[in-house]
C-alpha cells in the first residue's frame, strides 16, 4: 500500500518539531539548573555577610563596655513607611507627597532612603503615616509575604526569579534575595529595587489600631515609632 506523499511530509515536519522542542526544553532545564545555583550561591554569600555584620556589632559593643565608654549604632538609612488615615481633611500638600511615595491607600507601606529631603516631606504629612526602622527580618518578611513586583504597569506577584531577573538584571539584580540585599544595605541600586517593588498592601491590624489622632510618644498611631515598627508590621502581615 502507498503512503502518500503529505503524510510523509507530514511524519518528517512532526519529527523536526518534536527534536527542536526537545532541544528547546532541555536547554531551558539546564539554564534553569544553572540559575538555582547563581540564586543559592548569592543567599549563603548574603548569609555570610550579615552574619559577620551581627558579631561585628556585637563585638564593638563588648569592647566599648569593656572600656567604659559607650557604643552608638550607626544611624538606619532605610525607613518603613505606612499610611495610617484616610483622605478626610487632608490638605493638598500633604495628599501630592502621599502621591509622590506610593502611599495612596490606608495600610499600604513602602521603603524610604532617609535622607534630608525625604524627612521634610515627612514632615509635612506627620498625621498621615507612621514609619519606622525595619529590621532585615521584617524587610525580607514583608517582600516574601506580600511582595509584588511592577512589570509593565501591572502589579504581578514575585513567584519566580525569572520576573526579577527580566526587569533587573542589568542592574545585577537576578533573584529576590538580590532584592532584600539591595533594600536592607540601602544599596547603589536601591532606587531601581524599590520602584520595581510594588507598595506593599497590609491587613489591618488585629486587635485594632491606637489612636489615630494622636502621635505614638502619646499613646496614639502616628510618627516614628523607630523600631517598634517591627512589632506593629508583624501584627499586619
Amino acid at each position: 500500500r502507498r503512503v502518500p506523499e503529505h503524510h510523509l511530509k507530514k511524519v518528517a515536519r512532526d519529527a523536526i518539531y518534536t527534536k527542536d522542542v526537545k532541544e528547546a526544553t532541555d536547554k531551558a532545564a539546564k539554564e534553569r539548573v544553572e540559575k538555582q545555583k547563581v540564586y543559592l550561591d548569592r543567599a549563603e554569600k548574603y548569609f555570610q555577610e550579615y552574619q559577620k555584620h551581627d558579631q561585628d556589632l556585637i563585638e564593638a559593643k563588648r569592647a566599648a563596655k569593656k572600656d567604659g565608654s559607650i557604643f552608638v549604632e550607626p544611624e538606619a538609612k532605610v525607613a518603613l513607611v505606612i499610611r495610617s488615615k484616610g483622605i478626610m481633611k487632608m490638605k493638598p500638600t500633604s495628599k501630592k507627597i502621599m502621591q509622590l511615595i506610593r502611599l495612596r491607600q490606608i495600610n499600604n507601606a513602602v521603603f524610604l532612603r532617609i535622607n534630608k529631603a525625604t524627612l521634610n516631606m515627612l514632615k509635612r504629612c506627620n498625621p498621615l503615616v507612621t514609619l519606622g526602622y525595619p529590621s532585615r527580618k521584617t524587610i525580607k518578611d514583608l517582600i516574601y509575604k506580600r511582595g509584588f513586583g511592577k512589570v509593565n504597569g501591572q502589579r504581578i506577584p514575585l513567584s519566580d526569579n525569572e520576573i526579577i531577573e527580566k526587569e533587573l538584571g542589568k542592574f545585577g539584580i537576578v533573584c529576590i534575595e538580590d532584592i532584600v540585599h539591595e533594600i536592607a544595605t540601602c544599596g547603589p541600586h536601591f532606587r531601581e529595587a524599590n520602584r520595581f517593588l510594588w507598595p506593599f498592601k497590609l491587613s489591618s491590624r488585629r486587635g485594632g489600631s491606637e489612636k489615630k489622632n494622636k502621635p505614638y510618644q502619646q499613646g496614639g498611631c502616628w510618627g516614628n515609632r523607630e523600631g517598634k515598627i517591627n512589632e506593629f508590621v508583624k501584627n499586619m502581615l
